[in-house]
């Protein structure tokens, strides 16, 4: 008699953290360490700069008293990230003038991952962001 192991869905990592200036470099470090751990080591530098910025965002941009932060495996070389907060507003990539220091982080997204959006959710809203390596764009 032959067995197999029952697949238990996708991996999967998920926090919440308080929704302070700390939590980008939290989430960086846990999206980081789950990526590693998957051996998705291509997906980790783009990885880091996405959840750090739709963290910040989050942060700076919401009242949310907390922020959650997941990363789902997707398939061989793919992963998602998704943040969720309380607000019911989605967010907009701005057009920031040439000397503007703030504004670009959503473009930094757009241009980072496969594919990005957001979505109205019980209780506020969630981002999500695709990662794929590059010979699967």
């Amino acid at each position: 008699m032959t067995m197999t192991a029952a697949s238990v869905g996708p991996q999967r990592y998920q926090e919440r953290y308080p929704a302070k200036l700390e939590a980008a470099s939290q989430a960086r470090r846990d999206i980081t360490l789950a990526l590693k751990t998957w051996g998705l080591l291509h997906l980790v530098d783009a990885a880091e700069q996405i959840v750090t910025e739709l963290v910040a965002n989050a942060v700076e941009h919401t009242d949310a008293a907390t922020v959650g932060v997941s990363i789902t495996r997707t398939g061989e070389e793919s992963a998602r990230i998704v943040v969720t907060d309380t607000s019911r507003t989605r967010p907009t990539p701005a057009v920031p003038s040439a000397d503007a220091e703030h504004g670009r982080g959503l473009l930094l997204v757009e241009a980072l991952a496969h594919g990005w959006g957001s979505e109205v959710v019980h209780g506020g809203k969630r981002v999500w962001a695709d990662l794929l390596a590059d010979r699967e764009r």
